[in-house]
C-alpha cells in the first residue's frame, strides 16, 4: 500500500514539475537585445476573474510545454497554472497618468513588450505609431530543440493603438467609445480563431496556433497564440520606411537566426544571407497566394505586411474568411476603408516581395533607392513563377491526383499547356457573378458567385464511373448550380453548351494523360479521383459564416458541459474539416469509457449548419 502511495505521490510530482515549464513563460524575450527600439514596454498585472475557456493540448505536447505521456485532461492544478501565467492586463499610460492603484502583489516582475510594427490603419506611412495596440509578447519557449514565440491579444490598449494615434491620447482599457480602443479580446473572435487556425494547419497551410483562451464574466478574452516565429513583414517595413538601417538589420539578422536555429532554413554565412532570406520568402510567398485564392480564402493583405508572418503564415483571423464558393467581389469594411479582395491578394503579396527586394538591396548597399526599382526584381519574377506553378499543382490536386501524378503531369511542357487551357474554362465558371450585382453584406460587400466548382470536380467522375458518358450541359449546370443562383444566372445558351463540352474534353484529356504516366487504366485512375475528391472537394465545408454559428454553439455549450467533451468536440469539428484523403476523423460516438457521448446530438447540429452556409462567406 506504501508503495503505490509512493508511486502516486511520485507522479502527481512528475507532473506538477512538468507545469512548472510554463514558468519559463514570463515576458522575457530575445527580439528586445536585438531591436532595442522594435518595442514598447509595459508592467504588467494580473487579471482576476477568467477562467480557461480552451487549451490546445497537441500543440504544448509538440512544444514540449507538457510531456508526451500527459493526459489530455484539463485538471485544477494546470487551469490554475494557465492562469497564473497568461491571465494579465497591461498596466498602460492611461492608468499611470490617472494615478490607478494596483495591489503589489498583482504586479509581475518582469516586463512584457508591445512590438512596433506599420500598420495602414494609422496616420502616415512610415509606422512612427503603429504596432501591438491589444496585445503583448508573453515570451518565448525553446522545448525539443525549436524555440516558440507566445503572444496574447486582448491584454489591454497600448499608446501603438490606432485610435491612441488618431486622437493623440491615452485610452483607458475597456473603453469601448472609439474604435480599436478597447484593448479587449471577444470570445467570440478567439473561439473562431482557434478552430479555423487548427483546421488550417492540419490542413497544411501555414499560420499561427491558439495555445489557450481565457475566458471572463463580461465576454472578453486573452487569446494566446503561438508560432515558431511570429514576426511580420511589417517588423521590418517599420524599420524600411524610416531609413533606421540599424534597427533594420537588427531585426533582419535576429529573424534569420531564428529560422536558422529552429532548422527551418539552412546556415548562410556573411551577406549572402540576405540573398538567401529574400529567395526564402518569395517562394514562401508564392505558394500562399496561390493557396489562399485556390482554397477561396480572404486574407486582407496589403502594403504594410500586416496580416500575414513572413513565412506566409495567417496571423490576424479578425477579418479572415473562408468562402464557400469564389466571391471575388467580397471586401471586408474596416469603417474608414474598404479591405482588398481575394483576387487582389496576389498584387498585394507581389508588392510585399517587392519590398522586400528594396530591403535587401538597402542592407547590402547601405542606400534606400526607390521601391519602383524592384518591380521587376528576379526576386519578383520568381514569386510569379512559384505562384503560377502551384495554382497548377492545386487545381490538379483537387482535381483529385496524387502527388506524385501531379510531378509527372508537370514534366510536360505539354500538359501544362493543356493543363492551362482548362483553368482557363474552369475560372470562367468558377467567376461568374450574379446577376443581382453588389450588395451589402453584415461585414462589408459582396457580389454573389454562382457555380460551386467543388460539386462538379467531386460529382464529375463519378457521373462517368456510373454512366460510362459525358454529362449533358443540363446536368453539369444543375450540379454546380448555387443557391444564389437566379435563373437567369444559369440559362444554358449555346456559349454555356460550348463551355460545357470544353470543359469535359479538356478534363477528361488530363486523366488519359494522367493514367497513361501513372501505369494505371483509366477505369482504374477514375476509381481512385472519385474517392479522393470526395474527401479533398467534401459537401460539408466550413465557411466563415458557419463558423460563427459554431463558435457560439461552443460557448453557450460551455455552461453544460465539461471542459473535456468540449475539448472533444473542438477536436472532432476540426477533425472533420481535415480535407486530405486519408486524414479525416469521424468523431467518436463514445468516450473511452465506452459511454455515449452526451453531446453528440448538438454536435451533428453543428454540422447542419455547415451545410446550409457551405456556399457563402
Amino acid at each position: 500500500m506504501r508503495k503505490n502511495n509512493r508511486k502516486s505521490d511520485e507522479m502527481k510530482s512528475r507532473v506538477l514539475l512538468q507545469y512548472n515549464t510554463f514558468d519559463r513563460i514570463c515576458g522575457t524575450h530575445p527580439f528586445k537585445s536585438a531591436v532595442p527600439d522594435g518595442f514598447v514596454e509595459y508592467s504588467v498585472k494580473t487579471r482576476r476573474g477568467g477562467e480557461v475557456f480552451y487549451f490546445n493540448f497537441e500543440l504544448a505536447q509538440e512544444m514540449g510545454l507538457l510531456p508526451e505521456n500527459n493526459p489530455q485532461s484539463l485538471n485544477k492544478k494546470l487551469s490554475q497554472k494557465l492562469l497564473d501565467i497568461f491571465s494579465i492586463e497591461v498596466i498602460n499610460e492611461y492608468e499611470i497618468e490617472n494615478g490607478a492603484q494596483v495591489p503589489v502583489a498583482d504586479i509581475r516582475s518582469e516586463k512584457y513588450m508591445a512590438t512596433r510594427y506599420l500598420q495602414l490603419q494609422h496616420p502616415g506611412r512610415s509606422g512612427l505609431t503603429s504596432g501591438d495596440g491589444r496585445s503583448l509578447w508573453n515570451g518565448c519557449f525553446t522545448g525539443k530543440g525549436v524555440t516558440w514565440d507566445i503572444s496574447s491579444c486582448g491584454t489591454g490598449v497600448t499608446c501603438l493603438s490606432p485610435a491612441a494615434a488618431h486622437e493623440g491620447r491615452n485610452f483607458k482599457t475597456g473603453d469601448k467609445n472609439a474604435s480599436y480602443g478597447s484593448g479587449r479580446g471577444d470570445l467570440l473572435d478567439g473561439v473562431g480563431a482557434a478552430l479555423m487556425s487548427d483546421i488550417f494547419y492540419r490542413n497544411k497551410l501555414a499560420t499561427e496556433r491558439t495555445l489557450l483562451l481565457i475566458s471572463y464574466p463580461d465576454g472578453t478574452s486573452v487569446n494566446v497564440r503561438a508560432a515558431k516565429n511570429l514576426l511580420r513583414p511589417a517588423h521590418f517595413f517599420h524599420h524600411l520606411k524610416q531609413g533606421q538601417y540599424k534597427r533594420l538589420k537588427g531585426a533582419v539578422d535576429y529573424y534569420i537566426e531564428r529560422q536558422v536555429n529552429n532548422s527551418e532554413w539552412p546556415a548562410v554565412r556573411g551577406k549572402a544571407r540576405y540573398a538567401a532570406m529574400l529567395d526564402h520568402v518569395a517562394r514562401l510567398f508564392g505558394k500562399m497566394v496561390a493557396r489562399l485564392e485556390s482554397d477561396y480564402i480572404f486574407c486582407w493583405m496589403d502594403w504594410d505586411g500586416d496580416n500575414v508572418l513572413c513565412d506566409g503564415g495567417i496571423i490576424d483571423y479578425g477579418s479572415l474568411r473562408q468562402f464557400g464558393l469564389f466571391h471575388h467581389e467580397y471586401r471586408y469594411d474596416d469603417a474608414e476603408r474598404m479591405s482588398t479582395s481575394i483576387t487582389e491578394q496576389k498584387n498585394k503579396a507581389k508588392y510585399i516581395i517587392q519590398t522586400f527586394a528594396q530591403l535587401v538591396d538597402y542592407l547590402l548597399d547601405g542606400k534606400k533607392r526607390p521601391i519602383k526599382l524592384f518591380a521587376k526584381s528576379p526576386a519578383v519574377k520568381l514569386f510569379l513563377d512559384v505562384c503560377s506553378q502551384t495554382k497548377n499543382e492545386l487545381l490538379l490536386n483537387k482535381m483529385g491526383f496524387t502527388d506524385i501524378a501531379v510531378k509527372l503531369f508537370l514534366r510536360d511542357k505539354s500538359n501544362i499547356h493543356l493543363l492551362e487551357g482548362f483553368s482557363r474554362v474552369y475560372s470562367r465558371f468558377e467567376r461568374t457573378k450574379s446577376i443581382r450585382g453588389l450588395y451589402a453584406v453584415g461585414d462589408g460587400i459582396s457580389w454573389d458567385a454562382v457555380f460551386c466548382m467543388r460539386d462538379i470536380l467531386r460529382e464529375l467522375p463519378v457521373w462517368f464511373q456510373a454512366s460510362g458518358d459525358w454529362m449533358t450541359a443540363e446536368n453539369f449546370v444543375q450540379i454546380m448550380r448555387s443557391d444564389y443562383a437566379e435563373e437567369k444566372d444559369v440559362e444554358i445558351s449555346s456559349y454555356r453548351r460550348r463551355q460545357v463540352r470544353c470543359f469535359q474534353r479538356l478534363y477528361w484529356r488530363i486523366v488519359a494523360s494522367v493514367a497513361s504516366l501513372s501505369a494505371q487504366t483509366e477505369d482504374e485512375l477514375i476509381g481512385d479521383v472519385v474517392l479522393r475528391s470526395a474527401v479533398i472537394n467534401r459537401y460539408e465545408r466550413v465557411t466563415g459564416d458557419a463558423l460563427i454559428y459554431v463558435a457560439k454553439q461552443l460557448i453557450k455549450l460551455n455552461s453544460s458541459v465539461s471542459k473535456n467533451v468540449l475539448h472533444q468536440m473542438f477536436e472532432g469539428f476540426v477533425g472533420q474539416q481535415v480535407l486530405i484523403p486519408g486524414k479525416l476523423t469521424p468523431f467518436p460516438l463514445m468516450n473511452k469509457t465506452g459511454k455515449n457521448i452526451p453531446s453528440y446530438a448538438r454536435y451533428q447540429q453543428l454540422f447542419k449548419v455547415i451545410r446550409e452556409c457551405r456556399e457563402g462567406i
